[in-house]
């Protein structure tokens, strides 16, 4: 008798989903990063709502918590964040591709030890620094920020290229590729999952090291944060520390899911 049974077709692995047509693997981890982070913070915010509208705050906490006070001040705290993260994308990796190719290479060690040498330096020290150089504001802010974050972005950079296989590069110079063809169509789309975590590492440093800002008059929720230390208000220093952290976290969260966006398929 002819048997009639039928195998059942494989099922994918429980732990990785991947997207029909999109090439790339998202495991069970990364959905949970990419879903986690965002519900947390928006929970935490929603118990901050609710304390602030409940709250018994006298007249000095009532003026620093207004609602479109807090509105400002984060907003500005963002645009320190996004436009010095600009900077350090715009800076670090062209840098990055540029100490990897030719004569260049030998300047790499250097110009990473002297950025490990700023990085390893009180971030309030470089911003008093410019500040006494530049004055104070929102670009003397930015240019602190800018340098304070490019360390990451820069090494990861150098790290990625170079850690592509030399095999592949030997391939696509014999399928008559350029130097430039390859960097693009090679060496610079396997050395994006680098990049992008390095990236998020200066959008987090950035975004916690932007409420420094304040002692310059570049703004950002370091305000509330100093008004609560100046004059010994608990519930002020309590809403700067947790509103700096939301930020920081859910720019952490956008930094994953961009990483994810950018990563070729099938890695």
């Amino acid at each position: 008798m002819a048997d009639t049974s039928t195998t059942a077709p494989a099922q994918p692995a429980e732990d990785e989903l991947a997207p029909k047509g999109s090439g790339r693997v998202i495991t069970r981890e990364m959905t949970l990063m990419l879903v986690v982070p965002p519900a947390l913070v928006a929970a935490v915010f929603g118990a901050f709502v609710w304390w602030r509208q409940t709250a018994d705050l006298d007249s000095v906490e009532a003026q620093q918590l207004r609602w479109s006070e807090l509105r400002r001040l984060g907003v500005e705290h963002v645009q320190l964040t996004v436009v010095a993260a600009l900077i350090v994308v715009a800076v670090a990796v062209p840098l990055g591709v540029l100490l990897t190719r030719g004569r260049f290479r030998a300047a790499a060690p250097v110009v990473i030890g002297i950025a490990n040498a700023g990085q390893a330096a009180p971030s309030v020290g470089l911003i008093v620094l410019l500040f006494l150089w530049l004055d104070g504001g929102f670009w003397t802010a930015i240019w602190a920020l800018s340098l304070y974050g490019i360390l990451p972005v820069l090494r990861n950079t150098i790290v990625g290229i170079q850690g592509v296989d030399p095999t592949l590069l030997e391939a696509g110079r014999g399928l008559g590729m350029t130097n430039l063809a390859t960097l693009g169509k090679v060496e610079l789309p396997l050395a994006v999952p680098v990049i992008m975590s390095g990236v998020r590492t200066a959008l987090v440093l950035i975004a916690g090291t932007a409420s420094l800002a304040c002692f310059i008059d570049a703004g950002g929720l370091g305000e509330v944060l100093q008004t609560g230390i100046t004059l010994f208000r608990f519930s002020l220093m309590v809403t700067g520390a947790v509103l700096i952290a939301l930020i920081a976290l859910l720019i952490e969260w956008l930094g994953r899911v961009l990483e994810l966006a950018t990563r070729p398929k099938g890695i």
